[in-house]
């Protein structure tokens, strides 16, 4: 276990977190280790933006470094495919249709990636067929659909009623997202619950996944 790679990540150290990152692959080092390393450090960056040590800015850094590293490690992460752990679960994520905005959704991503979650990141403007139909293909057990166009809200709901009239709204958990999403869009899109940021997606994934 390298600390040297972890503080490099909880201090949001690009340049030095990506040079342990690259040095350890090279070494030979298990990429599940160095991943599991990076992971470590932007736990702290979430529990720092929850405390309101970070701020958004920062955690952008944090999911950047994740993705950075994922992009790094990818080639010896599909080498050891089989002995992969268990992942935490599956989450198909993307911003519904008629909304563009990316942001937010690919910083849930990052993080859901990094706490063990296999992410299937659809992108923006997402229309309800694509959400029902990779649900479908991938059994994933969550959705995370994110917006920050008032507009957008009806998208949201007209992808949940999707969800029901395909056969599939029970096998799945769904919280919605973004700037102006709060408990009553919650309630009127039919979402099992909001994420006010990033950090407390994670929280809510991981509750959907322990069946709480």
């Amino acid at each position: 276990m390298s600390q040297r790679l972890i503080d490099a990540v909880i201090e949001l150290d690009e340049d030095r977190a990506l040079s342990e990152i690259k040095k350890a692959a090279a070494e030979g080092v298990d990429p599940l280790t160095i991943i599991e390393e990076c992971r470590q450090g932007l736990q702290v960056v979430g529990e720092r933006f929850d405390q309101g040590d970070y701020f958004l800015s920062e955690l952008v850094v944090g999911a950047e470094i994740f993705r950075e590293a994922m992009e790094i490690l990818g080639p010896a992460m599909a080498a050891k495919k089989g002995e992969r752990p268990k992942s935490a679960g599956t989450v198909v994520l993307g911003t519904v249709k008629g909304d563009i905005h990316d942001l937010g959704k690919s910083i849930v991503g990052a993080m859901l990636q990094a706490n063990g979650f296999v992410v299937h990141d659809l992108g923006v403007d997402v229309p309800p067929q694509a959400f029902v139909d990779k649900v479908k293909e991938t059994g994933a057990g969550v959705l995370a659909m994110s917006a920050l166009l008032t507009l957008s809200f009806d998208a949201m709901k007209e992808t949940i009623a999707s969800l029901r009239e395909a056969g599939l709204r029970e096998q799945v958990r769904i919280m919605v997202g973004g700037g102006p999403v709060d408990e009553n869009v919650k309630r009127y899109v039919g979402a099992d619950a909001y994420g006010r940021n990033a950090v407390q997606a994670i929280d809510i994934a991981k509750s959907f996944v322990g069946g709480a």
